[in-house]
């Protein structure tokens, strides 16, 4: 009896892993830049918050903004979407206090290896600079751009220039839209709007970055001229206020994306185009040290390789937080998006197994 109980379990959950597949025609892949798995579980960290040295804003303000008694309260103060939305209807993997891991597989903890490792399902140890050229390994936008029903309905919006290596459009002629550059051709009002305002924000934190809220007015917009099956949306405003020291800026990235993220999720549900048939899933490129190196990451600054994962979209189990032990890398990022899809990615290198609880 046992026996049989547990084989109609296997059955179903196996079912659910292919409905999922089969229900997802379109899919989002949010990366955001050096976001702790500490803040999306914990919220506001206290040996951060407290600490005056980290704030711009008014510390009081700042504190009653995000500070509560309990973890739980924390967190759902700072990502809502996260906590009330994907925690009800998806998956939400990297909390370590459960032992459940995710982890970079390469050991060099900063950006281009990260972006390159999740994107190509492959962890290539020549890929060791965010000044590297473009990148020799293919990688899983590519891939679904050449497929039946996927071409030229594959895009990229980043906030750091450095994509337009990374995804190597140089060689795939893929849209990668960097800073600094106009979506052209027949646009819409929105669109217009978006391109015009790009030419007036500041370059805060220097040329080849522009602010996550731009690339996703830039993004959304053209969503909604486009249709596009594919997107992938790279965001990088937490990173860049970690190494300038501003906790409370990091914060309120966080929190703002979180929002933006929810945002294009209500707007996705109202579309025929993309109603019930579009995963998002979430993620970082590296994490960050603790206690004051919280500001920096790399292979010299302990945990800098822990990372997480949030998934949301059609027939997915709705297991919310992950609670058993397990361990999963980003290298299986890739591989998970294209069966979701309904491929099985193959490219001039390995690449990793789909994380067995979302696909198989």
């Amino acid at each position: 009896m046992k026996g049989n109980l547990y084989l109609i379990l296997l059955l179903l959950f196996i079912s659910n892993c292919n409905f999922a597949q089969q229900k997802t025609k379109n899919i989002i892949l949010i990366s955001i830049d050096g976001y702790r798995w500490q803040e999306v579980f914990h919220g506001a960290d206290s040996a951060i918050i407290f600490n005056n040295k980290y704030h711009v804003q008014d510390s009081a303000a700042f504190i009653s903004k995000y500070w509560a008694p309990t973890e739980k309260e924390r967190r759902e103060k700072l990502m809502p979407f996260f906590w009330k939305t994907v925690a009800q209807k998806g998956q939400l993997y990297g909390n370590r206090d459960l032992g459940n891991k995710v982890n970079v597989r390469n050991k060099y903890w900063f950006s281009y290896p990260g972006r390159s490792e999740t994107l190509c399902g492959y962890y290539d140890p020549a890929v060791n600079s965010n000044e590297y050229p473009d990148n020799p390994n293919e990688n899983v936008m590519e891939f679904i751009n050449k497929q039946p029903g996927y071409q030229q309905q594959v895009v990229t919006f980043a906030s750091w220039d450095a994509l337009s290596r990374i995804l190597n459009r140089n060689r795939n002629g893929m849209l990668v839209n960097i800073p600094g550059e106009n979506v052209t051709g027949k646009l819409t009002a929105a669109q217009e709007l978006a391109n015009e305002i790009q030419n007036f924000l500041p370059e805060y934190f220097g040329k080849g970055v522009r602010f996550d809220v731009h690339t996703y007015a830039m993004t959304k917009a053209y969503i909604q001229a486009s249709h596009p099956k594919v997107i992938h949306i790279d965001f990088s405003d937490p990173d860049d206020f970690a190494h300038a020291g501003q906790y409370d800026s990091y914060l309120d990235a966080g929190h703002y994306l979180d929002a933006m993220i929810g945002n294009l999720w209500e707007m996705l549900q109202k579309d025929p185009f993309y109603k019930d048939q579009t995963t998002i899933m979430v993620y970082p490129d590296h994490g960050r040290g603790l206690g004051p190196q919280w500001t920096d990451h790399g292979s010299n600054v302990p945990h800098a390789n822990e990372t997480w994962l949030a998934i949301i979209g059609p027939g997915l189990p709705s297991n919310g937080e992950m609670k058993a032990e397990s361990q999963v890398y980003q290298d299986q990022f890739a591989q998970t998006a294209a069966k979701l899809l309904g491929f099985h990615f193959t490219a001039n290198h390995p690449v990793g197994a789909p994380v067995g609880t979302i696909v198989k």
